[in-house]
């Protein structure tokens, strides 16, 4: 291994003399006498090299030894994964909490799974037989879900299957098998594996996705729909509501698994996804919310040169996950704060900026991030998608900034929330004018032959009523025709009645995809219906009588008598 001398120190990055061979992103460490700190090498020079450390360099001498330890930045992969918290170097925020007490130290740094849990080994490979990369050797039973021991990723070319064992009772250090290459070559193969997390990590054929993800939110499910594989980005300013929709579409999306990225969060907020997940219970399976969910902290109280490495991790996590023939979903809260830790680290290597003092690299490396997204087709013809969606926050809700536009020049679904909306206390503050998404088609047919048109319709009134009441503004209510009322009082009762829900209400917090197509059916009725009246009072009393009905129907079970009952009523107020 190389070594090295530190040699110049500007805050976090470290100028390091070296000899021997190093490459660019390999881990490094410095000795500061009572531990050593764990960096990335960012930058080679001849023979000196930029090192950036993801802790406090308080200590950091001229002439500091440093090590370079040839591997890259990696993921720690294998069973146990689920359910854990980890900071964003995969450091088990639990057990490091155990050792190093209520604060963090620096320089602690253990193993990312449990090496003493044992977990039931069950073969499916054949000896004799030949595999590659990603191929499966065998399962063991990770809560609910079949994990699947399989060929290291990074393994190139045929494998001969030497040795499997049997069924058996392991660790993750566990030897389970051993393969010969072409070259004859014999390597062993236990139960964990590492893998670099700034390489996507695809083992299979990438293919386009159709099946709907969907959300329990209205607004997104019937609106801005999203599909599993694809990408979103929900820009908003401070206070609108970002991270509680995040937590909503953890809860109730219809994936296998989540990854909940906290990049630069406040405190306040991750602790409350701690205290609160564990008592949750998933509305698909009646388990603890947390036994689907994976989390990686990076707040904005820790190391600011981890944050950068927090999303990467997420997503090689999401990724090996999917290998597995499971639907993933990656929410990244916020890709702002990931981006300002990149413009910090361009700073510091003193590297021309690009606006706003972003680097010049910001839309790749953003656009890098989503594609990581999407279907994957495994050789078994089983496939496993991984959808991602980030928060953006743009300072004072400018989304013209630089981090919200190139979010948008990639993604496939754009969740605008406003000020506006949020400080109207209009849950979820998703402005349906600033909104869009490019996955209607892929799932208006799947829900009804009609639905895209639908959606079109919708949103066709909510522009109209936005117009007249700004209209209505000016002139009043009287200044308008009677007409131009109706079609805004049809606005008002669609946004009001069915886009808008109460996060406190256990029937209307999560609305589950057939209730939002008869909900949206009798919307569309109403759309269609060409009311007559004899004045502006009556149309009025008429509508508010009618969103009234609707919305108390959204706080009553949809299976229940009391809610046919409902329903038949409002149809009944609509003859």
């Amino acid at each position: 291994m190389a070594s090295g001398k530190v040699v110049k120190a500007f805050g976090n990055l470290l100028h390091v003399k070296f000899s021997d061979h190093i490459r660019q992103g390999e881990v490094g460490y410095v000795d500061i006498g009572e531990a050593k700190l764990k960096g990335e090498v960012i930058e080679i020079a001849g023979d000196e090299a930029k090192i950036q450390i993801f802790e406090d360099t308080v200590g950091v001498e001229f002439g500091s030894d440093v090590e370079f330890t040839s591997d890259l930045l990696e993921a720690e992969l294998g069973p146990g994964l689920i359910s854990s918290i980890f900071d964003g170097l995969q450091n088990p925020l639990e057990k490091v909490a155990e050792e190093a007490g209520l604060f963090l130290k620096r320089g602690v740094y253990l193993p990312p799974l449990d090496r003493t849990k044992k977990w039931d080994f069950k073969p499916l490979a054949k000896v004799g037989e030949t595999y590659s990369a990603g191929d499966r050797l065998g399962f063991v039973m990770e809560g609910r879900f079949h994990h699947y021991i399989m060929v290291p990723f990074s393994w190139r070319g045929m494998w001969t299957l030497m040795e499997l064992s049997d069924e058996c009772s392991g660790t993750v250090d566990t030897h389970i098998a051993t393969l010969k290459n072409e070259k004859g070559e014999e390597r062993q193969v236990t139960m964990v594996q590492k893998w670099p997390i700034k390489i996507p990590l695809q083992v299979g054929r990438k293919v386009k996705g159709h099946e709907m993800m969907d959300t329990g939110l209205r607004i997104i499910d019937t609106q801005f729909p999203l599909i599993k594989g694809g990408t979103f980005c929900s820009p908003g300013p401070f206070g609108a509501g970002k991270t509680v929709m995040q937590h909503h579409l953890s809860k109730y999306s219809s994936v296998d698994l989540v990854v909940v990225c906290a990049c630069g969060e406040r405190a306040g907020e991750v602790v409350e996804v701690l205290r609160t997940f564990p008592h949750l219970t998933d509305p698909r399976t009646n388990e603890p919310l947390i036994t689907r969910t994976v989390i990686i902290c990076n707040t904005s109280s820790m190391p600011v040169a981890a944050r950068e490495a927090s999303v990467y991790m997420g997503a090689t996590i999401a990724e090996y996950y999917r290998q597995m023939g499971l639907d993933i979903l990656l929410l990244a809260d916020s890709t702002s704060r990931w981006a300002q830790a990149m413009r910090e680290m361009s700073g510091r290597l003193e590297e021309i900026p690009g606006e706003e003092a972003f680097p010049a690299y910001l839309g790749s490396r953003i656009a890098a991030f989503y594609e990581r997204s999407g279907v994957i087709e495994l050789k078994n013809k089983e496939k496993g998608s991984l959808t991602i969606g980030g928060t953006v926050s743009p300072a004072g809700g400018n989304f013209e900034e630089p981090v919200t536009q190139a979010s948008l020049s990639v993604v496939g679904a754009f969740h605008g929330l406003s000020r506006q909306r949020s400080d109207a206390r209009r849950y979820p503050a998703v402005d349906p004018l600033i909104s869009w998404t490019k996955y209607l088609k892929d799932v208006g047919g799947a829900l009804t032959g009609d639905w895209a048109s639908w959606v079109v319709r919708a949103q066709k009134i909510i522009s109209e009523g936005d117009e007249i009441g700004k209209r209505m503004e000016v002139v009043g209510e009287e200044g308008i025709s009677l007409g131009d009322l109706i079609t805004y009082l049809k606005a008002e009762l669609y946004d009001f009645a069915y886009l808008q829900q109460n996060a406190f209400d256990p029937e209307d917090a999560n609305c589950p995809l057939e209730r939002q197509k008869e909900l949206f059916a009798l919307i569309q009725r109403i759309f269609a219906t060409d009311f007559k009246f004899e004045s502006h009072d009556e149309a009025r009393s008429f509508f508010i009588s009618l969103q009234n009905q609707i919305k108390n129907m959204n706080f009553i079970p949809h299976n229940s008598d009391n809610y046919r009952e409902a329903f038949a009523k409002v149809e009944e107020h609509l003859s």
